[in-house]
């Protein structure tokens, strides 16, 4: 980060078989050590996989779903005052609540007891389109903490 000045954001590209700038970011959450090509594959075929399960809907109205159910509207943040550490609830912007859904989706997956890593990812999409699974408790966890610590809203600024 820069001392000075404003870093622009990047604009991340859309896919090749959805044309969604959100399954972009998905995939190089996924992607390790530049293979681009194996994240490709594991969310691709996880999205068929949710296809396939819900009775051939669509499975980016699901993952959309999926997303939005994940998506926090609070979280804390610690805020140095008088020599006290308080833990202060904060709205969080719309690209780090996508972000922040992308990823606990992606870590939630990635604990599941599943073999392979595009059952796993599927499966918790359509956990997380049902309003249950994992990734939907840490945002439940999220906004308990935030409603736990409303009491120190006044040292937002």
């Amino acid at each position: 980060m820069p001392r000075k000045g404003f870093v622009r954001k990047r604009e991340v590209l859309p896919d090749s078989r959805f044309q969604d700038q959100v399954v972009t970011r998905f995939i190089n959450n996924i992607m390790k050590q530049g293979k681009k090509s194996v994240a490709e594959a594991i969310v691709y075929g996880a999205l068929e996989e949710v296809g396939k399960k819900s009775n051939n809907a669509n499975p980016m109205i699901i993952f959309k779903q999926a997303l939005d159910n994940v998506k926090p509207m609070l979280e804390v943040k610690p805020r140095r005052v008088g020599g006290m550490n308080y833990q202060v609830p904060v709205e969080v912007a719309p690209v780090r609540r996508t972000s922040l859904a992308v990823r606990w989706i992606i870590d939630a997956s990635k604990a599941r007891p599943e073999k392979t890593m595009f059952s796993k990812l599927a499966n918790e999409i359509l956990d997380a389109s049902k309003n249950t699974g994992a990734a939907v408790k840490k945002r439940e966890d999220t906004h308990k903490m935030a409603e736990a610590n409303k009491a120190f809203v006044h040292f937002r600024w």
